[in-house]
């Protein structure tokens, strides 16, 4: 199985680089092939122009940039974002992603009719967060289940991806390296769980 890790931090030794690099070493381990496109690294230019934009929407060509990361999402089986949640969202870095990339033509259209054409229909996806409040505070607000329609069903399910997951873990601002490993041995059941051992390429 083939997995397309999107990973969003813009700090080189943060937990998320951890799972980051957790995620792939133990996919790898267990036979699948995984790519990693991190965003920051990549200084992807995350801003949808107005010509971008009306070109996306005349079926013009997409802006080479695009085309590249459109090309990792065809070879994938899986999607698995990795970002902190921020004001309650995604880094801006990862929503402009999404803006240009998961373009109309792309990732989803419309028929004739008007009715939605959902084209990543053959792929995976697991999102895996942290934040800073306490998962209670969340739910209690109801941010948790906010987060998960808004990426789930607003976004990833909107394009017709198979929902793999959504891993959201709290209290992160003063974890200690026991709960973060604890978090990593979770993610990696989860991983065993949902992309067992692929022997295909044995």
């Amino acid at each position: 199985m083939k997995h397309l890790i999107i990973y969003a931090h813009p700090v080189q030794d943060s937990f998320n680089h951890q799972i980051c690099l957790s995620v792939q070493q133990n996919l790898e381990r267990s036979g699948h092939t995984v790519a990693v496109r991190d965003l920051y690294a990549l200084n992807f230019d995350p801003v949808l122009s107005e010509q971008e934009m009306a070109d996306c929407y005349a079926g013009e060509a997409p802006r080479e940039d695009v085309l590249k990361e459109q090309q990792y999402i065809k070879d994938a089986d899986s999607l698995i974002f990795i970002y902190p949640i921020w004001w309650a969202g995604m880094p801006a870095i990862l929503k402009g992603y999404i803006d240009r990339v998961f373009s109309y033509g792309f990732a989803y259209a419309y028929n004739e009719d008007g009715q939605l054409i959902r084209m990543l229909t053959d792929k995976h996806s697991l999102i895996i967060n942290t934040h800073g409040s306490s998962a209670a505070h969340y739910d209690q607000i109801g941010m948790t289940d906010g987060l998960i329609v808004t990426a789930g069903a607003g976004i990833l399910e909107f394009v017709g991806t198979q929902p793999a997951g959504h891993l959201l873990f709290g209290d992160m601002d003063d974890a200690l390296e026991d709960r973060k490993e604890q978090i990593i041995e979770q993610i990696k059941a989860e991983l065993s769980t949902k992309f067992p051992t692929d022997n295909s390429a044995s």
